[in-house]
């Protein structure tokens, strides 16, 4: 065995990979024609160009209807207005996610209730019914890191107890369940198009449903005259409003982002197959090395990883002594010489933020989410699993297959593993007896028995 580079060996990486191994979005002249198109006929305000990408991923989607938007936490805020979320309502989030997901439902005067993620990061369904009350009115479903959630179970739930589905597509564009997009499910669905996401269209957002209603509310939220007028809206409720937007706000697309959508949606099935080929290849080899799970679905029913957003893989401190994620992670790094840096964990749980602790929004003199509630939904953050159970390490994105390249990194974290005693000296961060997430967590245990 070969030293680790962290502590001074040579790094097994010593030259650079090609860079269209990782390069995104992937441009062409007919991106770049379609692009200054825009910029030299000044059109970046108009709607033309948004409207036919709108009509084009609509079907694409398998969904009636798509409005775009600035941006992905746009597009959410505009379902949750559509959905009629208010003053004392309660919306389910799982904890582990981008803050955008959720935290904007505290501008309606509604609160989250945090539910507890499973071991594929996924909102845990055997855990959503402790969430649900009276006052519930929404599930936030996030397919996070592209994984798809089980959505049979989670609709399951939700008609059940006549809740609102909300789908956040943003790391999931293109992933299937079980034969079936996701983004189709829910009542609604919103999703990130920002410049490093799957989809990828410079900034900006969509929002799609099969439901006429939801999708003028949206429309009315933040689209004023240019997209709301008497000729699409149908609801006499909202015709009377006309010029402008309920939600006080513009979240109109730039139609810079709305030419590059398009065009990347031509191509988009395609380039998520390669990628998809490089990612399964690259994750059949780190399978094989006790103790890191890739972060992938099985295809035989069906169901498939988009374009494998954010690559995650499970880690499992029992299988290396209690070495920390965090020291893997950059034992890692070291041995790519600076041709790649391997995070680990992924987002912060949002219940541990004082965003959602003691942030006073409306200047109430309470913490804005719970300004308006009938109960301290803060208390319900006691059965939530400590952050630091859920471990996760970072994997290098492929965009092509490339087996050398593919082997070699693969190689990287062969090595690590390996050598990881070595590295339990120093590790400030080890878990102390090699205590994982799994069944034997007395906190995922605590939390079992106090369900409501």
């Amino acid at each position: 065995m070969s030293k680790t580079a962290l502590l001074g060996g040579t790094p097994l990486i010593t030259e650079a990979a090609p860079a269209e191994l990782f390069k995104w979005p992937i441009l062409t002249q007919e991106d770049i024609d379609a692009a200054m198109d825009v910029v030299v006929n000044n059109r970046f305000s108009g709607t033309d160009i948004t409207i036919q990408f709108q009509d084009e991923f609509a079907a694409w989607q398998g969904r009636k209807y798509a409005l775009a938007f600035t941006n992905g936490t746009m597009s959410l805020t505009a379902a949750m207005f559509a959905i009629g979320l208010g003053l004392g309502d309660e919306i389910i989030c799982p904890t582990k996610t981008y803050w955008g997901s959720v935290s904007q439902a505290m501008n309606f005067g509604a609160s989250a209730v945090f539910c507890n993620i499973n071991d594929k990061l996924s909102l845990d369904p055997e855990d959503l019914e402790r969430c649900i009350t009276p006052k519930t009115k929404a599930i936030m479903v996030v397919h996070y890191f592209g994984y798809p959630c089980d959505m049979d179970a989670i609709m399951e739930i939700a008609n059940r107890h006549h809740l609102y589905v909300i789908e956040d597509v943003s790391h999931a564009h293109g992933t299937m369940y079980k034969g079936r997009k996701v983004g189709t499910f829910g009542h609604i669905a919103a999703m990130s198009m920002m410049s490093w996401k799957v989809f990828a269209a410079g900034e900006m957002g969509m929002l799609v449903t099969d439901d006429r209603g939801l999708y003028e509310r949206a429309l009315a939220y933040g689209h004023y005259e240019r997209n709301n007028d008497k000729n699409i809206v149908e609801s006499d409720d909202l015709k009377k409003y006309y010029h402008i937007a309920l939600g006080g706000v513009k979240g109109r697309a730039n139609q810079l982002c709305s030419a590059l959508g398009r065009g990347q949606l031509k191509y988009f099935d395609e380039r998520c197959a390669e990628i998809r080929r490089a990612m399964n290849y690259f994750y059949d080899q780190i399978e094989k090395i006790d103790g890191l799970t890739p972060l992938r679905v099985d295809e035989s029913d069906g169901s498939h990883m988009g374009g494998f957003y954010s690559p995650t893989i499970i880690y499992d401190p029992s299988k290396f002594g209690g070495l920390s994620s965090k020291r893997f992670a950059k034992a890692v790094t070291a041995e790519f010489n600076g041709a790649y840096r391997c995070n680990e964990g992924g987002n912060f749980c949002l219940h541990n933020h004082a965003f959602f602790k003691d942030f006073d929004l409306f200047h109430t003199g309470k913490p804005g989410r719970i300004a308006f509630a009938e109960r301290d939904v803060r208390e319900d953050d006691k059965y939530l699993a400590p952050s630091d159970e859920k471990y996760c390490i970072g994997a290098p994105w492929f965009k092509h297959f490339d087996q050398k390249w593919l082997d070699t990194y693969a190689a990287v974290y062969r090595k690590v593993a390996e050598n990881y005693e070595e590295l339990l000296e120093g590790d400030e961060d080890k878990i102390q007896g090699g205590r994982w997430h799994g069944a034997d967590n007395a906190a995922d245990q605590q939390i079992k028995t106090n369900v409501r």
